[in-house]
């Protein structure tokens, strides 16, 4: 597989596959795709209606010019468009959950180390979405581990605990780094680092995902600051 100029993994073919809408298209797709030796590393239906337009990332296929020659034989297929991957447009993500005050603050943070980070070449993404109730917010710390692209989850809230600890011990297992305000509750503890000031969680988290920064977090998981 390729890689960036930081050494982050990128997918070898990414390409929009524009057609019509009907039943069995994504089967036409992917049986050529197999045939090439294809791997599906990431898949979307971006536009629906009377035409349809499908984003896959593909690795591991034997010739991209032969695989997108022959989808655009198929007659499901109009057009096949290759595409900077999102990996290489928006790069990692990084997901705050929680109260939306906290949120913003978070972000605040976040956003502007990443600015930072991403004029020296990294490519650093912030999606925030405040979220209240245990079982609201387990359900997102969950779904985290099912987003494209994302890296680490940042806890900002007043109070998490329950289900939500689980989730994060779930997707703690998963490789997604968590990093947790300073809060009532017992999922705090369950998070890889604890941090009091909402600006600093998002600055600390990005520095945590960058590259091009010189933090490890390996040497302040468990801590509280």
């Amino acid at each position: 597989m390729a890689t960036d100029p930081k050494g982050t993994a990128l997918p070898a073919l990414a390409i929009i596959c524009r057609g019509v809408d009907r039943p069995g298209v994504l089967h036409e797709l992917t049986r050529v795709i197999l045939k090439h030796g294809g791997n599906i590393a990431s898949v979307d239906i971006v536009e629906r209606g009377d035409r349809s337009a499908v984003y896959l990332e593909i690795e591991g296929a034997r010739n991209n010019d032969g695989l997108v020659r022959d989808l655009q034989r198929l007659d499901v297929v109009d057009e096949v468009e290759r595409v900077p991957s999102m990996l290489q447009i928006y790069g990692k993500r990084i997901i705050v959950v929680g109260g939306g005050a906290q949120v913003g603050q978070v972000a605040l943070g976040a956003i502007a180390e990443a600015d930072r980070h991403n004029i020296r070449g990294e490519k650093i993404s912030v999606d925030t979405i405040p979220v209240v109730g245990e079982a609201n917010l387990a359900n997102a710390v969950r779904a985290v581990a099912r987003l494209p692209r994302a890296v680490a989850l940042v806890l900002a809230g007043a109070l998490m605990g329950g289900d939500i600890t689980k989730a994060v011990e779930e997707v703690r297992a998963r490789g997604i780094l968590v990093v947790s305000l300073n809060m009532a509750g017992s999922a705090p503890k369950a998070a890889d680092l604890i941090v009091s000031d909402p600006v600093q969680a998002g600055v600390m988290t990005v520095m945590a995902v960058a590259k091009t920064a010189h933090f490890d977090i390996r040497k302040q998981r468990g801590r509280t600051y």
